[in-house]
């Protein structure tokens, strides 16, 4: 039995992978595509027809990258965009939402740090729950509440009473998943945490993180890693890196 490293498919068949994923989504994407392309290529081309000459065979020749970009930025909008819809009201969206921050300096996964109001271990028994789940970065802690906002908010302040008393003096953010006041729509999740001001080093982050792990865990009635919609996205595929 051979012990070699599984061979990692390459950026071509990861698009591939992105765009099945992201078809079973948004069933139009093909055409987006295409007429993204198609318009890329037909401005570059033009604007080379515009000088004439040696630009004309130059544009031609920049038309076919410039249109294969285009249809990868918008195959990446759209499939973020259609993620985020069907993970909108899913049980464990807010988690889902964490995924690939690592590469952005944060301490984030799709399990909970707490649950209150589960009805069982399966996952569907967490229907009506509150879940609370927790992103580590230099803005400090940021805790995120999701389910029914009373018993939300409970919970929330528990959580932030256990940080702050391994980490205290460390920023403390509570936020509560949802489109009404002062809540956080979950496609705005990700993007409102790279947002954040900075205000802790590399290496403090790295101090909170173990005080953190010290709090230990719930073991969730949710699977490990599981992903409400069935249909993970690469997002290394979907940017064609």
């Amino acid at each position: 039995m051979s012990d070699a490293p599984e061979k990692k498919p390459g950026r071509i068949a990861e698009i591939r992978q992105a765009y099945s994923a992201i078809k079973s989504l948004d069933p139009q994407i093909g055409w987006w595509m295409l007429g993204a392309a198609v318009l890329t290529a037909a401005v570059v081309v033009g604007i080379g027809a515009i000088f004439g000459g040696g630009w004309l065979i130059y544009a031609a020749l920049v038309a076919i990258p410039a249109a294969a970009l285009a249809a990868v930025v918008v195959m990446n909008r759209r499939g973020n965009g259609a993620m985020y819809k069907a993970l909108d009201g899913k049980v464990g969206a807010a988690g889902a939402t964490l995924t690939g921050l690592g590469k952005r300096g944060w301490y984030a996964n799709q399990e909970p740090v707490a649950v209150d109001g589960a009805r069982g271990t399966r996952a569907q028994d967490l229907a009506g729950a509150a879940l609370v789940f927790r992103a580590l970065g230099r803005p400090g802690v940021v805790l995120i509440g999701e389910g029914p906002v009373g018993r939300v908010g409970k919970l929330l302040k528990q959580e932030e009473k256990k940080v702050a008393r391994v980490a205290p003096g460390v920023p403390v953010h509570l936020w509560t998943v949802g489109d009404g006041d002062g809540q956080v729509p979950v496609r705005k999740i990700a993007g409102k945490l790279t947002r954040m001001k900075p205000v802790l080093s590399k290496q403090e982050v790295s101090v909170v993180n173990k005080r953190l792990t010290s709090l230990g865990g719930i073991r969730p009635p949710i699977p490990k890693g599981v992903d409400p919609t069935k249909a993970r996205m690469d997002r290394k595929a979907m940017r064609g890196r």
